[in-house]
């Protein structure tokens, strides 16, 4: 994984590797003598466009949408964030609000700083914090220059952001306080391409840090006065040199399987996904909407919804504060009621968990009206889903008056759409939020596709699937191994160096080759071409387990019904590649400190069943011994073998983990995927323990 990259370990790229382009030489190149893919980031490629629909849209690059943008919205509120100083708090701080207007000076003021330092077509800016304004400046500014924007996860230490700058060749690094500073500090004799760090954030950069530092270091308000000699017209010249076609974002996915992989985005993958913002929701989105932004802008799903999206409706953009998944979410939700908003499973889940212990405590009449209203919820979300009555049921609208009051103590009271995606949701979380009037809508997608592929969306979902694919594109299964190949506009141009990769990836045809096993329905979409119905993913390729008797499994599927099976289970992980049978790994829910880890104390739902049970148990090691708890997981491995599809996916045994998986401790990746390989190395001593 990034955190252990050694020198030889990096994949094999030279500057002599790459395809010898120049700003200059781009205009020569005719439209059809351009290739699908590419290594090479000033590399252009061809624009799949098609013959009608979505897919014959007139291609726009990102500063073009942007431009018009903000001349359509100009003074209205773009972006929001509270400042929080030292000693205040965020319920005592106020928002601070950018126009469009201001924000596209700051990109300006940002850009002509890039060029001041030295920054050219074609080069990098990497930006590492949690998001912000900023963010988005340094982002966007990127661009405006005749560049990339590259994202760096938060969480990663300073060897794994070391890979990634010098693999991306960075010139400028844009990091949020001194926390992330000090990682630049540590390794910066050992990122030449760099010429300034920039450091944004209430914090004032350390004194003596030149005697630290042998890359000159800024804060982001001293640095946007370098560009202030830099023309306008300059500028302009640099954001004219995109084309729809050229790469202007680079995507570091999150290392599940090796090195972190350089997704080249064109800015036609971005304007295209950008231009469908309104497929996923019941009435088009306005500059009155909100959005709240809080998720890892390093990943695609992210940047999709909080920068890009916006530039095609003028949604306003709210910062939540940088320990929002760390508990202050809910408030962030509470004061400003989103129109949309998106969440992986694990966001879902938490959210869940605390939903029950309130119901939990609910007695009497209140509960009794409660569970009548979430039938009626139910009955209505059911008729609701693609294929169904589509009528309601007696009643409903007394339902909603009850329920309507739950979604507002969530703050979800105005959202119009609620997403899930990036990993698999249990579907008892999706039946619940359904039964709340609040149906959560799962999208299939990656990186490589510019976030989306398949989406459930208002009119056309159903409960359990992925959805439907986007217009404009094109899918298929793969005889033999049953994966999910796609191609469409919004099919990224290769990874940056990675000729292997690349073709691994995207086929002679232009057919991205996702590596996800998926099954498709009969309910076909009749304006795109079939396979069109909608998607159940099955599992991974590269997760797919062959056992010693030759089956293959998807252990997915087992883990999702261990947590229906087992609901005091935060996390579970089946083993049993090359194994006689089958294993599995639990994590009970524990309490997490500040900082994310995971302690050995139970709480929320496990704690609850602890107590159903008649345990004494208040730690996993206690539950471990405890033949209370024993006897709960081997019923509920019981109840997980009946509803497996085969005998052969039945789990022989189980281990209690000392606790939950985390991204501090390896197992989980930023967006909160497990890493297979990494529990499985940790946990090997266990795991070894259960095939004695």
């Amino acid at each position: 994984m990034a955190e252990n990259m050694s020198e030889e370990s990096l994949p094999n790229m030279t500057e002599e590797s790459l395809p010898n382009m120049t700003e200059e030489s781009l205009p020569n190149m005719t439209e059809e003598s351009l290739p699908l893919s590419t290594t090479s980031p000033t590399q252009p490629v061809r624009l799949r466009m098609g013959e009608s629909g979505y897919a014959a849209r007139p291609p726009i690059t990102v500063m073009e949408q942007f431009s018009k943008t903000v001349k359509k919205y100009k003074s209205k509120p773009a972006l929001h964030q509270k400042v929080i100083k030292p000693g205040s708090s965020a319920s005592d701080t106020a928002w601070t609000t950018w126009s469009w207007d201001e924000y596209s000076a700051n990109v300006d003021a940002f850009a002509k700083s890039l060029i001041a330092v030295g920054f050219e077509c074609f080069d990098t800016v990497n930006i590492v914090g949690f998001n912000s304004p900023e963010w988005l400046f340094a982002n966007m500014a990127a661009i405006a220059a005749g560049g990339m924007g590259a994202g760096i996860y938060a969480s990663n230490n300073a060897s794994a952001c070391e890979y990634i700058t010098n693999h991306s060749k960075a010139k400028v690094v844009v990091v949020e306080g001194t926390h992330q500073l000090q990682k630049y500090i540590d390794i910066s004799s050992n990122i030449s391409s760099v010429k300034a760090i920039v450091m944004y954030g209430t914090e004032s950069v350390p004194e003596g840090v030149e005697g630290k530092c042998s890359i000159p270091v800024h804060h982001f308000d001293d640095f946007v006065k370098l560009g202030k000699e830099v023309s306008d017209a300059d500028l302009q010249a640099r954001k004219d040199s995109h084309k729809a076609n050229t790469i202007c974002t680079l995507i570091y996915t999150s290392g599940t399987t090796g090195p972190p992989k350089a997704v080249m985005l064109t800015n036609d993958n971005i304007t295209y996904i950008g231009s469908m913002s309104g497929i996923y929701v019941p009435r088009p989105l306005t500059p009155d909407d909100r959005i709240i932004s809080y998720l890892p802008l390093s990943h695609i799903a992210a940047q999709t919804l909080d920068i890009y999206m916006g530039l095609y409706t003028g949604i306003q953009c709210y910062f939540a504060q940088s320990d929002a998944l760390k508990g202050s979410l809910g408030a962030t939700l509470k004061e400003v009621r989103p129109a949309m908003f998106f969440g992986v499973p694990r966001v879902w889940e938490k959210i869940y968990d605390k939903m029950q212990i309130i119901a939990k405590s609910t007695t009497g009449v209140k509960k009794k009206l409660g569970a009548w209203a979430k039938s009626k919820s139910t009955k209505h979300s059911n008729s609701l889903q693609y294929g169904s009555t589509k009528t309601s049921p007696s009643l409903y609208f007394f339902a909603e008056k009850i329920l309507s009051q739950i979604r507002l103590a969530l703050g979800l009271d105005r959202c119009l759409v609620c997403l899930t995606g990036a990993a698999p949701i249990e579907e008892k979380i999706l039946r619940y939020f359904a039964s709340i009037g609040l149906p959560i809508l799962e999208l299939f997608g990656q990186s490589e596709c510019t976030g989306p592929h398949t989406v459930n969306k208002p009119g056309a979902w159903k409960l359990g699937t992925c959805g439907r694919p986007i217009p404009g594109t094109e899918s298929k299964i793969a005889d033999g191994t049953g994966e999910l190949c796609y191609r469409g506009r919004h099919i990224f141009a290769g990874y940056m160096g990675m000729e292997d990769k690349t073709a691994e990836a995207i086929d002679s045809e232009g057919w991205l080759h996702s590596g996800d096993v998926v099954k498709f329905d009969e309910d076909n979409d009749p304006e795109i071409p079939t396979p069109s119905g909608f998607m159940t993913i099955v599992g991974r390729i590269k997760e797919i387990i062959i056992t010693a008797g030759g089956e293959n499994i998807a252990p997915v599927l087992i883990e999702q019904q261990f947590k229906v099976s087992l609901p005091a289970l935060s996390n579970c992980m089946v083993i049993g590649d090359k194994r006689k049978f089958l294993t599995i790994l639990l994590c009970l829910q524990v309490e997490i400190n500040e900082d994310g880890v995971p302690s050995d104390k139970l709480s929320g739902i496990s704690l609850n069943t602890s107590k159903d049970l008649g345990s004494d148990a208040l730690t996993t090691g206690e539950a471990g011994k405890c033949d209370k708890w024993k006897a709960y997981f081997d019923e509920g491995m019981k109840e997980a073998n009946v509803k497996a599809i085969s005998r052969a996916q039945n789990v022989g045994k189980w281990a209690l983990l000392p606790s939950d998986f985390s991204e501090q401790g390896g197992e989980l990746t930023p967006t909160l995927k497990l890493k297979r390989k990494n529990a499985a190395d940790k946990y090997s001593t266990v795991v070894e323990e259960l095939y004695k």
